[in-house]
């Protein structure tokens, strides 16, 4: 399978981390494109109108798109515990935090375009502030409510909510967005946890959004 990836979408990453926590990445042929709102990737537009990564290629050529589409086909190929719980409170709770760590990503990119990426005459601060107390509200609803126990430590099972929030957090601090761990013990310890796993290390962001 060939994912159409960019090493600095949260989106993608959160793909590529859950493949190698079940085993799949050895089947992912994991080719970067750059993508951005202003500037067209052919090759991409031809797999998914909306021209955006990640995109998933299947051996017979279907092309799936969005993140979360991607990551429920994985967990269909794979023989490890599955990383989108099936019913009950454990699914409530994982879908629950993978769409807060969606919002996470969608909120951070809002205020990276009225602080670095438009052009300054076209900032809109009111926006800005706006999108930054939904992340701050965010980082708090986390540090309280969460499962975010360090001592659960090794024995944590890495579903897709975890996944996403490790992906967000860290997308937010690599563009240096504000600060999820200052006075939030519990989240900072547990993403300080979530760091060190092989998949994380195997997929570190890095580069710069072209526009």
């Amino acid at each position: 399978m060939k994912l159409f990836y960019q090493t600095h979408s949260p989106y993608a990453r959160k793909v590529l981390v859950m493949a190698h926590e079940v085993g799949l990445a050895h089947r992912l042929d994991v080719i970067h494109h750059e993508t951005s709102p202003t500037v067209r990737n052919d090759t991409v537009f031809r797999e998914n109108p909306l021209g955006k990564v990640p995109v998933l290629i299947l051996d017979d050529g279907f092309a799936l798109f969005d993140s979360g589409a991607i990551c429920d086909h994985l967990d269909s190929l794979h023989e490890c515990k599955r990383v989108i719980p099936a019913h009950g409170r454990a699914r409530r709770v994982s879908l629950r935090l993978q769409a807060l760590a969606q919002g996470l990503c969608d909120a951070g990119i809002a205020v990276r375009h009225e602080t670095v990426r438009r052009p300054e005459a076209l900032r809109y601060p009111a926006m800005r502030d706006g999108q930054v107390e939904k992340l701050t509200s965010s980082y708090d609803f986390l540090e309280q409510e969460a499962d975010m126990d360090p001592s659960h430590a090794e024995a944590e099972h890495v579903d897709i909510g975890r996944i996403a929030l490790a992906t967000a957090l860290d997308w937010l601090a690599f563009r240096h967005l504000p600060d999820f761990e200052i006075g939030r013990p519990r989240l900072s310890a547990w993403y300080r946890r979530f760091l060190q796993r092989p998949s994380m290390q195997a997929t570190v962001f890095a580069g710069e959004t072209v526009d």
